[in-house]
């Protein structure tokens, strides 16, 4: 069954739409939301290249595609039929872009687009019963394929976004750590030079005095 469905602009993670009842009879239901905030945080960054993917995560798999720079993710249980669930997600791309496409780069604020669950919960019944006569035709088009699409696993792909920002975080203290250095060197290079013109600069001052006075008295 299809469980949980959310919609995100992939440019910045933003949550633009979801289920409203998406979630009420999922145990730890927060905690696969919050999965899925991380992947959309993710895939902003652009840790993750595919289209289209399949995440495993404890009894359910997240589903998601990527049209138009916004991510279209639903969870559902792992026997739900994946073919199924990326069909699902097409009809809610294609009405959504019908929609509110002219909109979605402009949007401002989370879930700016809440009144499309009316379309999701509608979309998402027909989608629950596997065995209706309309989700067998979908299951049997072999115009529709899913077996090139990736499956992996949730702590993977998090994890290597989380290793992503490591070494980015890594690499900016390198650099940061470097130009300090740089500048202590240049503050000791300076201090040195002092120390060692500074007598001999004194000399030529006390020289030039004198010299200025010699001709000042006579």
């Amino acid at each position: 069954m299809v469980k949980l469905t959310m919609i995100a602009r992939v440019t910045d993670g933003l949550p633009l739409a979801e289920g409203l009842d998406d979630g009420r009879d999922i145990k730890d239901a927060e905690l696969y939301k919050q999965q899925v905030k991380a992947l959309f945080k993710n895939l902003s960054r652009g840790h993750n290249e595919a289209s289209r993917m399949s995440i495993e995560t404890g009894p359910y798999v997240f589903h998601y595609i990527i049209e138009g720079r916004v991510c279209y993710l639903t969870m559902c249980d792992r026997a739900y039929p994946k073919k199924l669930a990326f069909q699902y997600l097409e009809e809610l791309r294609n009405e959504f872009e019908r929609v509110n496409g002219t909109q979605i780069e402009t949007a401002a604020r989370p879930y700016a687009f809440i009144k499309f669950d009316t379309f999701i919960q509608k979309t998402k019944k027909l989608y629950q019963d596997t065995h209706t006569q309309r989700n067998i035709s979908k299951l049997n088009d072999e115009l529709y394929e899913v077996h090139q699409i990736m499956t992996r696993n949730v702590q993977e792909v998090l994890g290597v976004g989380e290793q992503l920002d490591q070494v980015s975080q890594m690499s900016n203290r390198l650099t940061s750590e470097s130009r300090m250095y740089a500048d202590k060197a240049r503050d000791l290079n300076r201090q040195a030079l002092i120390r060692k013109w500074a007598p001999v600069a004194i000399v030529f001052g006390v020289v030039f005095v004198l010299f200025w006075l010699k001709n000042k008295l006579w």
